[in-house]
């Protein structure tokens, strides 16, 4: 499921009794365990951070509890419509991004993060956005 912010603020407002009771299938959310439901969420911003390395270890942090190997960061690439400006770089995905990742722009930056969170197969991405 991926949610703008903007969407969810709306929604909050208008269910305020309800507190987004609903939020994964119909399942109240309160009733989740608070770190397990953390560990499914994952929000991109309108300005991302990234690492001072290559684009493939940018995206493989979004799951630091694993090792995150080429092919799914590359899957993850794909998804997030970066792979394909990635394969024309001449370093591909051992491109370094400089820091705070001032070698890509605005857009770049955002693709990049949202393959960062979609390695981790999350249920909810949140894609924030400025209001």
């Amino acid at each position: 499921m991926v949610l703008k912010s903007r969407m969810l603020n709306e929604e909050e407002k208008e269910n305020k009794e309800t507190e987004l009771n609903e939020l994964f299938d119909g399942v109240d959310a309160r009733s989740f365990n608070v770190q397990w439901l953390r560990s499914q969420i994952g929000i991109v911003s309108q300005e991302p951070v990234l690492f001072d390395c290559s684009i493939s270890e940018n995206i493989a942090y979004g799951d630091n509890s694993r090792t995150v190997s080429m092919e799914e960061t590359q899957r993850a690439a794909k998804a997030a419509n970066i792979h394909s400006f990635i394969e024309k770089l001449p370093q591909k995905y051992n491109t370094p991004v400089g820091g705070k990742g001032t070698r890509l722009s605005g857009g770049q930056k955002q693709r990049v993060s949202i393959a960062r969170a979609l390695v981790r197969a999350l249920k909810l991405l949140l894609l924030d956005e400025a209001t």
